[in-house]
């Protein structure tokens, strides 16, 4: 059986930037050994399998593998994936448009911004608030693991801690840009420092690009990702981590994470969150993607 397939630069405006994300849009028929085998030969860090949604007023149902399992939600996979539904189905319109699709985690509701020529744009409210989760940890170890000096970790407030909106990272804060670019990740000794297979997100204050507010980067060998360039769901669950130690004030605040710049793919994720008197009230993440490939698979 042939099924279309199609290749999106996600969270960047341009192509050969961003996160690479193959959408495979038809995954009727197909087990989950067969879907894990498809991610692992496009061997990009996730590939979506759509499928009919259970809600006839939804969009689709999602599932979404990385090479080494399968994931209940994943932001730029949400992201590139409105995107290219909304493509397919509406062609070069100049659009804006909402859709809700169906991932293990729960509905998630997207709004998407068709552009004609370029990249389209899409956010999604994020389906779970982020919370934080329990994890002490020896700042030494993790410092050994990321080949920096345990003096670089932390900043102002924040400090080393646990966070989930759906999928569960240890929030590794550093100094500046250049001790994040000095990282050199060793998975043996982050698994010994950790004690569980999380993945690491280690961020600072500040971009390379002068609108970015956080710079980080993500490493997931748990997942099969050596490093991935633009990370969505550690942004949702860093959401939980910015409002506890920045102390942000209640109102709205948009925020952007660059990620992917040590890799040569710098990536532009858009964080807004609205913060009430007692805890985040709403928050959503958006971004940017654009089509580079298409064809089909013939299995």
């Amino acid at each position: 059986m042939a099924r279309d397939y199609a290749i999106y630069d996600v969270f960047a405006g341009k192509a050969l930037a961003g996160n690479p994300l193959a959408v495979v849009f038809d995954g009727t028929g197909l087990d989950d050994g067969r879907m894990q085998a498809i991610a692992g030969e496009f061997n990009l860090s996730e590939t979506v399998f759509v499928f009919p949604p259970e809600n006839p007023a939804h969009a689709a149902r999602l599932r979404i593998f990385t090479p080494g399992r399968e994931l209940p939600f994943a932001g730029h996979p949400t992201v590139g994936t409105a995107v290219a539904l909304a493509e397919r189905l509406h062609g070069g319109s100049a659009l804006d448009l909402m859709s809700v699709l169906e991932e293990t985690v729960g509905p998630v509701r997207c709004a998407i911004r068709l552009a004609p020529h370029g990249a389209s744009f899409a956010e999604f409210d994020l389906p779970r608030a982020s919370e934080r989760l329990a994890g002490s940890f020896d700042p030494q170890a993790v410092a050994d693991s990321l080949c920096i000096s345990a003096a670089d970790i932390g900043f102002e407030n924040h400090r080393l801690s646990v966070w989930t909106a759906g999928v569960p990272y240890v929030l590794v804060p550093v100094r500046d840009i250049s001790v994040a670019a000095a990282v050199r990740f060793d998975s043996q000794r982050w698994m010994e420092a950790v004690g569980a297979p999380t993945s690491a997100y280690i961020y600072c204050r500040g971009g390379v690009d002068h609108r970015a507010g956080f710079h980080a980067r993500m490493f997931a060998p748990d997942l099969g990702i050596a490093e991935d360039p633009a990370t969505g769901s550690a942004v949702a669950a860093m959401s939980g981590a910015i409002h506890h130690f920045d102390g942000l004030a209640p109102g709205r605040h948009a925020l952007r994470v660059e990620q992917g710049v040590e890799m040569g793919r710098p990536s532009h994720i858009h964080l807004h969150i609205e913060s009430g008197a007692a805890g985040i009230v709403h928050a959503r993440i958006g971004g940017e993607a654009v089509k580079i490939a298409e064809g089909r698979l013939l299995l």
